[in-house]
This record gives structure tokens, C-alpha cells and sequence, in this order.
């Protein structure tokens, strides 16, 4: 173990929160269909909010920070609760007047595949958040969904100034002019995203094209391929995933970045950090309740002593 390993990472999470409303559903309707929903359950979620669940259960010391909902709304008394009992700092969050939390609704079929609706305010990215000083003072890491571009890029390139890792995740298109891909340290797609932003249908090809914006590391997650990532020689390399049966795979990107952040934060090496990331989503899966029903450590080192290397 580490020095660093010897205390729990302080990762500050970046990202906005959403109220999620899931169903359980025997298959998506169609337009203009009516279908029953099994269970039904609300749940807190958001990328980054989910990671920092991961997080705190993984092993590391997570904080929340970016806009959220009047602070008078029912939504914003739910989810401080749900997260102070994960134990994940609030104090960074910041109520927007007037403005709604975002919301979803989150259809899972049998198969736990999602499909999600979600809306989310446009004025919420007019947020001011706390200054770089405060942000950065106790931090050991930035988890950070990639839409927060526009108003958390200065402070992700003063962490990078300052030898603070800073990892992206990124799960809908960017601008290749974006900022945020060289104020950061790993970038991590969804295979949607990756193609979307490079303009390229195949993972290798625009892994290679984006490799060439940025110093970071870069990598696409694809769930039950595993995750492809180009190592310091720019050699492509690849990290199975473990197969589970799968009943829910709602957050299960968003635990792979936290426990991510947590095994890199700790100082282990980018093969192990991802074998570790891999892990904790495919446990993730085999349970109903978004990034709630995240494995705690012990049952991930666990899983991992029982697999094969």
C-alpha cells in the first residue's frame, strides 16, 4: 500500500444533481403506448453524484459541488439526506433561485438495460461555483462529468497546474475545441460519446483522433467488451470486463469512474485502477437501484481475489 493509500482520497466531484425516477418495465413503449411498471422507486442520481457514491463506498472521502434546485424544493431535502448518509460532503452544492433539480425518468426492462428522459434547466449552468482556493485547498482529485465544461473548466485547469488529476467523464458528445480535454488528466468515454465527439463509428480509429487533442489519458468504456485505452506509447490496450448476470445497469458507468478515481487517487497503476473500476460496475449490476446499490470495498477485493488475472 501506498502512502496516499494510507488515508482516504479526497475527490471533489463535480457535476448536477438529478432527482431520478425509476421504473421497472416488462419492455420500452412504444409512441403512443401505455405500459405498467412492476416497481417503481426515487433515487438520487446524476454522474457525478453516483460517483461520489461509488466513491465513498470504495474507499475514498467524496464531496459534491455544482448547481442544484431552489433550495426550497422537497427534491433538494431528499437528496442532502440521501447523500449525508453515504457520507458524502454537501457544503460545496449550490441552490439555484427560482430553478428546478433536474429530473428523470428512468425505464429499466428485464435485461437491465435503462432508457432515461431527463430534463435539466439550461439556467443552471450560469452557476458560480467557489473559487479555485476553496475548491482545491483539500483535494486530492476531480471526478467531473463532462457537461460541466462551461463552468468548471478554470478551476479543472488550475488542479492540472497543480498536479491534481482530474478525471473526465464523458457520456454525451464534446466539441474537439472543448477545454475541458486538455484540463484534464484522464478522459474517459462512453462508446456513444467517443464517436459522437470524434465523428468516427469505430473505438480504435477515433480513440487515436482525440489522442492527438489532448495529452490525457484516454480511454472508452463499453460495457460487456471492457474498456479500450491507449497507454503512454500510444499502443492500444484493453481491459476485459467481468461477466455478471445483469439486472440494472442504471449508474453503472458512473460507479466505474469513482472507483476509478479512488484506485488511481491511491496510487495504483492505470491497469489495476481499471481492473478495480471494472469490478466494482460489474457488481453494480447484478442489483436493482441505480449507483445506490454500489458494492462497499470489501465485497470488490473480494470479487477480485476470486477472478482469474
Amino acid at each position: 500500500m501506498t502512502d496516499k493509500a494510507k488515508r482516504k482520497p479526497r475527490i471533489l466531484c463535480i457535476g448536477i444533481p438529478v432527482r431520478d425516477l425509476t421504473f421497472r418495465v416488462e419492455a420500452v413503449p412504444g409512441r403512443g403506448n401505455k405500459v405498467p411498471a412492476s416497481a417503481y422507486k426515487e433515487i438520487a442520481g446524476g454522474n457525478a453524484l453516483n460517483a461520489g457514491i461509488g466513491i465513498a463506498r470504495l474507499g475514498g472521502a467524496a464531496t459534491m459541488c455544482g448547481p442544484m434546485g431552489d433550495a426550497g424544493e422537497t427534491a433538494a431535502t431528499f437528496m442532502f439526506d440521501k447523500l449525508g448518509e453515504e457520507g458524502i460532503a454537501t457544503d460545496r452544492l449550490i441552490h439555484m433561485p427560482g430553478l428546478v433539480t433536474p429530473i428523470s425518468a428512468v425505464l429499466v426492462d428485464p435485461t437491465g438495460e435503462r432508457t432515461i428522459v431527463t430534463f435539466r434547466d439550461p439556467k443552471l449552468w450560469n452557476v458560480d461555483l467557489p473559487s479555485a482556493e476553496t475548491l482545491l485547498a483539500d483535494c486530492d482529485a476531480i471526478m467531473i462529468e463532462s457537461r460541466c465544461a462551461g463552468f468548471a473548466t478554470p478551476v479543472c485547469a488550475e488542479a492540472i497546474r497543480r498536479g491534481i488529476p482530474v478525471v473526465v467523464d464523458i457520456d454525451s458528445a464534446m466539441s474537439l475545441n472543448e477545454g475541458l480535454l486538455t484540463a484534464s488528466s484522464h478522459l474517459i468515454f462512453s462508446a456513444e460519446a467517443l464517436h459522437a465527439t470524434a465523428g468516427i463509428n469505430d473505438d480504435a480509429a477515433a480513440l487515436k483522433k482525440v489522442a492527438t487533442l489532448t495529452h490525457a489519458f484516454i480511454a472508452v468504456t463499453r460495457g460487456p467488451k471492457g474498456t479500450l485505452w491507449l497507454d503512454a506509447d500510444q499502443n492500444f490496450q484493453e481491459t476485459p470486463a467481468f461477466p455478471v448476470h445483469s439486472v440494472d445497469t442504471l449508474g453503472a458507468g458512473d460507479i466505474f469512474h469513482g472507483g476509478f478515481a479512488v484506485a488511481f487517487s491511491e496510487g495504483q497503476d492505470i491497469p489495476s485502477a481499471l481492473r478495480f473500476a471494472s469490478a466494482a460496475a460489474a457488481l453494480k449490476c447484478t442489483r436493482p437501484g441505480g449507483a445506490f446499490a454500489c458494492p462497499d470495498r470489501a465485497e470488490v477485493e473480494a470479487f477480485l481475489a476470486a477472478q482469474p488475472r
